[in-house]
């Protein structure tokens, strides 16, 4: 077996917090009760499409060890617009072009296909931040990377996907 890149992660036990107002809830609640208005995306949305990812080196989820965090999601629902910010358990994490590999390939299969999804390492969150974020930014390195069946392999087993057939 090999080396983990850290092998002692922090696991939190409770939720990741939500800093929404108790009455913007309910807005939520009440407009996607109405069919005839457009459901808007939100941040709660999107990062109820997050929470659930696995870390690809332990059995933690995304939310568990605080890699994925709401307030590290900014949604312009009028603009078509999503950036995620995510922080790898360490600075020097091996798996963190994989993790946000698996956030964008999560968000890009479950939101509607108006959406530009931008993902990114939280700032000052890793080593390699700005080699990291300019292969998250490049659509052609994504695609070269979704062509590695290997690599889509553990893509979908960390998002949970099940393909079709």
């Amino acid at each position: 077996m090999s080396q983990l890149v850290n092998p002692t992660p922090v696991v939190h036990a409770g939720p990741a917090t939500l800093n929404m107002s108790a009455a913007a809830l309910v807005e939520r609640e009440e407009a996607a009760q109405d069919v005839s208005v457009r459901d808007p995306i939100d941040q709660l949305e999107v990062f109820e499409y997050l929470r659930h990812i696995k870390d690809p080196e332990h059995p933690n989820t995304l939310e568990q060890l605080r890699v994925i965090e709401p307030a590290g999601i900014v949604v312009d629902d009028a603009a078509s617009r999503i950036q995620v910010r995510f922080t790898p358990t360490v600075p020097h994490c091996s798996m963190t072009t994989l993790i946000g590999l698996c956030i964008r390939v999560r968000l890009l299969r479950s939101l509607p296909a108006r959406f530009k999804v931008h993902v990114q390492v939280t700032p000052g969150s890793h080593d390699q931040e700005v080699s990291v974020n300019k292969q998250l930014c490049d659509k052609e390195r994504v695609a070269a990377a979704l062509e590695n069946p290997g690599l889509v392999n553990v893509v979908h087993s960390c998002i949970g996907w099940q393909p079709d057939g």
